[in-house]
């Protein structure tokens, strides 16, 4: 026990990923490659998979913490995860992820298809708040204060992204209005990964201006919330794949937009 501890004090990120890769690639496993060709159906196994996932992430958060910082450490952790009291105004990010999904569908339905028009799935709902609850344990709570302290803040929040969308690779084809994807499949995966990887960097500034787990939460919620609740439920799996694209991109724009007015506002007060 005592190798082990020096192991995850001395890798505290390589423990980690070691740990929740672990599990992801244990769940590929259970669940299979997903298949290139058309037709097929969607994978039941994939819906109790879901909760194993996102509980490993919270477990391996919380475990590594009392082995790498002990008690102070889980102390640390619970205030952040009770930490509420931020300015009003930081409330406002939670609306980002509807509004960016209707302006998509807005653009989309307008100049390319009708069949790019919202629903209402209000599973979606719960299925968020569970995600965000426990993932954020894990992403926010251990895994990116010590990522922003090796790469700094952009570089570890953009890196963190990358690695939190490959992350859900095994149930990635059960997602979205169009399962499974066949052929669609690699470019859906793609547009996936670019959209969460923005949302992550959302959702690291949220953090670094308020060191609150619980907006985090509340973020992620309100990402996986409405990207179901208000998913296109007549997309084909390619259509799918295109307006994942476009919402990742409307995001990065966001992003990128407000990155440099920063930077410039912090290179004119210096």
């Amino acid at each position: 026990m005592n190798s082990v501890r020096a192991f995850v004090r001395r890798r505290p990120l390589l423990s980690y990923f070691a740990v929740v890769y672990a599990v992801s690639a244990g769940s590929l496993a259970v669940l299979g490659l997903p298949r290139l060709s058309a037709g097929g159906t969607q994978n039941p196994t994939s819906f109790a998979v879901f909760p194993v996932l996102i509980l490993s992430v919270a477990a391996t958060g919380i475990g590594l913490t009392a082995l790498t910082a002990g008690r102070s450490g889980l102390a640390d952790l619970a205030q952040r995860m009770r930490r509420v009291r931020f300015r009003p105004a930081f409330y406002l990010v939670l609306l980002i992820p509807p509004l960016g999904v209707l302006i998509t569908f807005l653009i989309l339905s307008t100049f390319v298809s009708t069949r790019f028009a919202p629903g209402f799935q209000l599973f979606g709902l719960p299925i968020g708040l569970a995600a965000g609850l426990f993932e954020e344990i894990g992403w926010t709570g251990y895994a990116y204060p010590r990522m922003r302290a090796r790469f700094g803040a952009v570089v570890g929040a953009v890196l963190l992204g990358a690695l939190w969308g490959i992350w859900h690779l095994p149930v990635v084809d059960s997602l979205g209005a169009a399962s499974p994807h066949g052929s669609a499949w690699p470019a859906y995966f793609a547009a996936f990964v670019a959209l969460v990887g923005a949302v992550r960097c959302l959702i690291c500034w949220a953090y670094t201006k308020t060191n609150s787990v619980v907006l985090a939460q509340l973020i992620h919620a309100s990402f996986t919330g409405t990207l179901i609740l208000l998913s296109a439920p007549h997309v084909t799996a390619w259509q799918e794949a295109g307006w994942y694209a476009a919402y990742a991109a409307i995001l990065w724009l966001g992003i990128a937009v407000a990155y440099a007015r920063y930077r410039s506002v912090s290179s004119a007060l210096v």
